[in-house]
Parts: structure tokens; sequence; C-alpha cells
């Protein structure tokens, strides 16, 4: 997809990992300083004025996977080795499990919930089974169900929805267009299946599940840098400062949780 504006691979890798330190900070720090403050008692209008808050830096944080899940695909048709590829997103699942289970569960391992590097890892296992197996289109779907089938069983970040989008976003690769209204019907469709399966039968009326979906749409905006992208890689930190960030940001995040919120 050739562009003639200037936002490179590099400054799109930036805005994806700035967002999603902003949602993580929202989702572990200001989260427990939310719980702090109702238990604390403070007044009616600072727990909402905190709820508010909370829910425009998440709000922020939607941008990070749509971002990720296009540089995956993009990572997928430039990177020298798919197979070395696929073995560091393995590596780094493997590696921020703990982490992520710290920051976003307050466990030290849990099976409720993997980080999102294993989804990355299966959409982009996806892409080269796409490619493995070129015409034979019955088994191309099988290959990418199977992809889906096993990022809900592991319960990954985003589920089914995010080996789709990073699969929308390689098939779509030659219109942003393509990208942009197929990856929002995938994102908004996809979520509405997450949140029927993770809660059909709890007493929860089915309209829940496609307004709860509409948050994931502030995510959209990611779209406006994907528009600008150039196809250039720009001038990057080394690759290990990026696969290291993940599961270093959330140690941080879950030992400034500790300091200042212990219960």
């Amino acid at each position: 997809m050739t562009k003639r504006y200037s936002i490179s691979s590099a400054f799109l890798k930036h805005i994806a990992y700035l967002s999603m330190f902003i949602d993580h900070f929202f989702a572990v720090v200001f989260w427990a300083y939310w719980e702090w403050l109702i238990v604390s008692g403070a007044s009616a209008d600072a727990a909402d004025a905190a709820g508010t808050v909370y829910s425009l830096g998440r709000a922020v944080g939607r941008l990070a996977f749509i971002l990720f899940a296009f540089m995956a695909s993009e990572g997928f048709q430039h990177t020298h080795s798919r197979k070395k590829y696929l073995l560091r997103l393995l590596i780094f699942a493997a590696v921020s499990e703990i982490p992520f289970d710290l920051a976003i569960k307050g466990q030290i391992f849990t099976m409720d919930g993997q980080n999102v590097y294993w989804t990355l890892f299966l959409g982009v296992a996806a892409l080269c089974l796409l490619e493995k197996l070129r015409g034979l289109l019955l088994l191309q779907f099988l290959s990418v169900a199977m992809c889906c089938i096993a990022a809900f069983l592991l319960d990954t970040d985003y589920m089914f929805m995010g080996v789709c989008l990073i699969v929308v976003f390689y098939l779509c690769r030659k219109s942003f267009w393509f990208q942009f209204i197929a990856g929002s019907v995938t994102i908004y469709v996809g979520m509405v299946l997450i949140y029927a399966v993770n809660y059909w039968g709890s007493g929860i009326h089915w309209s829940l599940f496609f307004q709860a979906s509409t948050t994931e749409l502030y995510g959209l905006a990611a779209f406006i840098p994907i528009y600008f992208y150039n196809g250039k890689k720009g001038r990057q930190f080394p690759k290990a400062c990026y696969y290291w960030f993940y599961p270093l940001h959330l140690l941080l995040l879950y030992g400034v949780k500790m300091c200042f919120f212990r219960q």
C-alpha cells in the first residue's frame, strides 16, 4: 500500500506503545486509586469524577491493539524470517504471562485471561497458514478458524476478534478503505460475540452486549495514523526494546500499585 505521506512504522509503534501504557496505567494504578477512593469514604462526586477519568483513559487505550494488529500484519509481510518472527512472539508471550497476571489479575499465574502476545502469535500463525495453503480455500478457512478457537480456549486478550483483525488487515492490505470498513466491522461484531460468549445466561440482557462493544469503537481513531502510513520503517529503537517494553511496563505498574494502594 503506497502512501505519499510521512508516518513511518516507527511512528505507529510509538503511538501504539504510548496508548498501551496509558491504558494499562488506568487499568492497574488508577483502578486501584478509584477503589481506594470508594473504600476510604470519599464523596460520591469524587468517585464519579474518578470514574469519568478512568473511562477516558481506557478510551485512549483502545487505539493500541488496532495498531498492534496492523503492525503484526505489516511485520509478517516485511520480516526476513517468519519462523523467527513467530518464535519471538511465542517467547515473549511466555515471558509476559506472569507480569500480565500480576498487573491485570493480581495473581502470579492464572489461566483466567492470557496476555496480548498470545493473540499476536496466533494471528501471525494464521497468516503463515494462509500463505502455506494458498489456493486451498477450505483449508485456509479451517486454519484461521483453528487459530480463532485456540485464542478463545486460551482466553487471550481480544480472543478470536484479535486473530480475525490481523487476518483482515492482511487480506485487505491493498486498500486502506477496505481495511477500515472490514476492520471496523470485525472489531464491533467480534466484541459483541465475545461479550455474548462470556455473559450469555448470566442474566445480562443481550442488548447490553451491543452497548458495551461500542467502547471499542474509540479505537477506530487508530485508523487516522494508519491512513498516513507510508510503508517505511523509520528511525526505531532496537527491536529488543519494543519486545521487552510489554512485560517490563506491566511489572512497573504493578510495583507502583503495590507501593501506594496495597490492601
